[in-house]
């Protein structure tokens, strides 16, 4: 065998030996997980008392870097944030988003985003869109079908970036925060508001914020449907569709409970 077969070899049986499974069907991992899971809580104000030391949003971070990404791009960077000023600044942004919402008649449930001046855990998340060029796309093609590959890419780099925030959440949780995934930043007086403050280039795009922190009240789980009503086995159940009707009647009558009562309070 040549001696770079020999060195992939060895390359290859560390990286195998890095992988840590439990036997197949085993729970004892699984139990520990679902636990965190079921707990991930959010909550849209923190007691600004109790500080996340650097430890801590390293270990979130560690969680995140190890996430799945279309082509193992990895295509995220993270801005943590710990100067309570620029926290303010952009607290003000989201507070007057929500005030022009409010002025717009949106009748969305718009959160209070002055919460957000309190997550002693700060992280922006964002990623660089030109990305997807890692992804399936035609090089210098304005075709239909280019189109499509290329909205496809911007999907898997979404996904690629939340899976990411996810794991963050998750790592968070499992420290014993309550966290906040902040999301409605994707307008461009968003990414304009944020960019100078923190430094961004305009090559990156502001994706989400992930907050973090002890809650300043006691946290509650929120409604979640059933298995029955998500899961469908080899073939799509016509029971889970909603006409356009239903779904209407939904966010007028069910949105905002859902996205701010407890479960017990929902019907």
């Amino acid at each position: 065998m040549a001696e770079d077969e020999v060195g992939a070899a060895v390359d290859l049986e560390a990286a195998e030996a890095a992988v840590d499974l439990p036997p197949l069907g085993a729970t004892g991992r699984y139990d520990a997980l679902m636990q965190v899971v079921r707990n991930r809580v959010t909550v849209r104000k923190f007691d600004p008392e109790i500080a996340v030391p650097d430890e801590d949003v390293e270990r979130v971070l560690e969680a995140a870097r190890h996430a799945p990404s279309g082509a193992n791009a990895q295509p995220w960077h993270f801005v943590v944030v710990r100067e309570p000023a620029v926290k303010a600044a952009i607290t003000e942004y989201f507070v007057a988003e929500q005030r022009a919402r409010a002025k717009m008649k949106m009748k969305f449930p718009t959160p209070d985003y002055r919460g957000l001046a309190t997550a002693p855990g700060f992280i922006v998340v964002c990623s660089d869109m030109r990305w997807v060029r890692a992804f399936p796309v035609l090089s210098d093609d304005d075709s239909d079908l280019n189109r499509m590959y290329r909205e496809n890419a911007e999907r898997i780099l979404l996904q690629s970036v939340a899976a990411a925030t996810m794991s963050a959440h998750l790592a968070a949780a499992a420290l014993g925060y309550c966290v906040w995934w902040v999301t409605a930043i994707g307008q461009e007086n968003a990414q304009k508001a944020m960019r100078p403050l923190l430094g961004i280039p305009d090559e990156l795009a502001v994706l989400d914020i992930m907050l973090f922190g002890r809650p300043a009240q006691s946290p509650y789980k929120r409604w979640r449907k059933e298995l029955t009503d998500i899961v469908n086995w080899d073939r799509f159940d016509p029971a889970h569709s909603m006409t356009e009707a239903e779904l209407d009647d939904w966010i007028r009558t069910r949105r905002h409970r859902v996205m701010f009562r407890d479960a017990s309070k929902i019907d």
